[in-house]
């Protein structure tokens, strides 16, 4: 259907009436994978116990992944792909019962394509405190109830953490090179910087060295959406029946991100000040179609993600600074060994350019091109998502060098 394409790799839209027919039904008390699902197209790596950076430890812990490609006699052509905020596992492929949207970067990974599945074996793992199949808040504990508010605080380094033992039990020591775009970035850096020998490629797109006191501030309201729902019931809705969850909370906190992830210019462009319907919204009742669009995504995105899971990652988010407990930002910019690509969007207001242009201007490592790659593009954060024609050819100019 088409509500299952992600919102953030098209677009902005106007809510048709059939789009809108398609949110039928209440929505189930977390849009979580659960253990007994159908696993789809995931694979399962179980890690053990992995330490955090708060001292404690998280046991049981696993990483659902998807891979395409075959990895040579030497793991010598392994690329990790790495997702945003509200991605997981599922960079290609369509929607299905399995899979609640289709492939975030179906067309940048593949036979032929930026990342050439006939050279190189891919993976792309859901971030550890993530909801599409790895441990995360609705995990199930060792007694068998889910974490729920006693899911430990993770940092962007212990997500790190966690992808390592991956990479350990898929026996590759070495990446050909580690993707990753907007909190994906975040762990490009975290990987170049404490695992130098382990990646001799790195592209970090849209993203920052240092989460800034402005982005924390976005997060944190996006955070107390969700908390103050009153169904949100302090972390433990899980036994909620359908349309009982924290829906409103969750729904008003990506209504919020949209609009950092999308730039003025395309919404204005895009719906001006139209009307969803013949009422007016000036006293009728009525609603702006901009209205109407961030409603339905709103809603959409509650069958598909857990909310305490959003809150987790939004948590590690503001954690990531690669100069917190080293030198300083540049510095850590400094220790990076892999050949480098950085890329900005010229209209991104989440992560604005400048950011990416003090990781390009710091950073002693070989850069491709030389330079920071300036995509210029109407669709703000979520370019990098949309901008196919443009990032791709980057990317197979860093994985051919």
């Amino acid at each position: 259907m088409e509500f299952q394409t992600p919102e953030d790799t098209v677009p902005s839209e106007l809510i048709t009436e059939e789009l809108a027919r398609q949110l039928v039904g209440k929505p189930k008390a977390t849009g979580a994978w659960r253990d007994g699902d159908p696993t789809g197209d995931r694979s399962f790596a179980n890690l053990g116990t992995v330490g955090l950076e708060s001292g404690k430890e998280l046991s049981q812990v696993k990483l659902a992944f998807e891979s395409w490609g075959t990895l040579n006699a030497d793991a010598s052509n392994a690329v990790l792909v790495l997702h945003a905020l509200t991605g997981d596992s599922h960079a290609v492929g369509k929607a299905s019962k399995e899979h609640p949207t289709e492939g975030w970067w179906s067309e940048l990974i593949g036979p032929g394509l930026a990342i050439d599945t006939d050279k190189y074996f891919v993976v792309a793992p859901n971030v550890l405190g993530g909801c599409q199949g790895s441990t995360g808040p609705a995990s199930l504990d060792k007694s068998g109830k889910e974490y729920g508010s006693r899911f430990p605080y993770l940092s962007i380094r212990d997500q790190v953490s966690a992808q390592v033992a991956l990479s350990d039990l898929l026996q590759i020591d070495s990446w050909h090179a580690i993707i990753g775009g907007s909190m994906g970035g975040m762990h490009v850096l975290e990987w170049a910087i404490s695992y130098p020998k382990r990646v001799n490629r790195i592209a970090v797109i849209a993203a920052p060295a240092v989460t800034s006191a402005d982005q924390i501030a976005l997060n944190s309201v996006q955070i107390e959406a969700i908390k103050t729902d009153p169904n949100f019931a302090k972390g433990n809705y899980y036994d909620a029946k359908a349309g009982l969850g924290p829906h409103a909370g969750l729904a008003l906190a990506r209504r919020m991100a949209l609009l950092n992830y999308r730039s003025p210019s395309e919404l204005n462009e895009r719906f001006d000040r139209s009307w969803q319907s013949e009422i007016s919204p000036l006293g009728d009742g009525g609603r702006y179609a901009v209205v109407s669009y961030l409603d339905f995504h709103g809603n959409k995105f509650t069958r598909r993600f857990d909310a305490n899971s959003y809150i987790t990652l939004l948590e590690a988010m503001n954690s990531h600074d690669i100069g917190r407990g080293r030198k300083s930002a540049k510095a850590s910019l400094n220790k990076i060994k892999a050949k480098t690509l950085v890329i900005g969007i010229d209209s991104d207001r989440l992560f604005p350019i400048e950011n990416q242009r003090f990781i390009a201007e710091n950073i002693t490592a070989e850069l491709v091109g030389g330079k920071l790659h300036t995509i210029k593009s109407e669709y703000g954060h979520d370019g990098f998502l949309i901008e196919h024609k443009t990032v791709g050819p980057l990317l197979a100019k860093l994985l051919s060098s």
